[in-house]
């Protein structure tokens, strides 16, 4: 746990001050309660995005608990991440329907035109590739969710098309913000 804590990377949130303010708040808001693990990983997860290896000792210190306490809260539940996640999130349902259907053609697609791996971001930190399991979309498959939309009966000769939406999605927003 020490040695985690002594060598932070610089762009950890421990690092940041407004970051490390929310960590700090969510330990003393729950240090108390019954289950804080849990609430402070939830309340940090959701506020700063994810729980980095160094945040998850730090957080084991302050709450006095074993550091394989804190992660394997972070590694047995998929809704915690360790990594900063991408602006976009680009998520594959590797259910029967969607495996059978050909999702694993369109993992290799993506891979292939982001040059990243599942569970990495775009060095740029705009894109996220993951797995998920069924979506409840069988009747679409193969099925990709790029943050919350369902994209159905995706081929990998158009998943390109969906890379471009995204992009020009951003293109607006960076647009409608340099307007303000």
């Amino acid at each position: 746990m020490t040695r985690l804590l002594k060598n932070i990377a610089s762009n950890d949130p421990l690092n940041i001050t407004e970051q490390k303010a929310i960590i700090e708040k969510a330990i003393a808001d729950n240090k108390d309660r019954q289950g804080a693990v849990m609430l402070v990983l939830n309340e940090v997860q959701g506020k700063i995005g994810h729980v980095s290896p160094a945040m998850q000792a730090y957080i084991a210190r302050k709450l006095n608990v074993p550091l394989g306490q804190v992660h394997g809260v972070v590694t047995f539940y998929s809704f915690f991440k360790t990594q900063p996640r991408g602006k976009y999130t680009i998520k594959f349902c590797l259910g029967t329907a969607c495996y059978v259907a050909g999702v694993p053609q369109l993992v290799e697609k993506a891979k292939q035109m982001l040059n990243i791996d599942l569970d990495q971001t775009t060095p740029d930190g705009m894109i996220t590739l993951e797995e998920c399991r069924c979506v409840g979309a069988c009747s679409q498959a193969p099925v990709v969710v790029v943050d919350e939309e369902i994209h159905g009966r995706l081929r990998p000769n158009k998943f390109p098309q969906v890379l471009k939406a995204l992009q020009a999605k951003d293109g607006a927003a960076k647009e409608a913000a340099g307007a303000d």
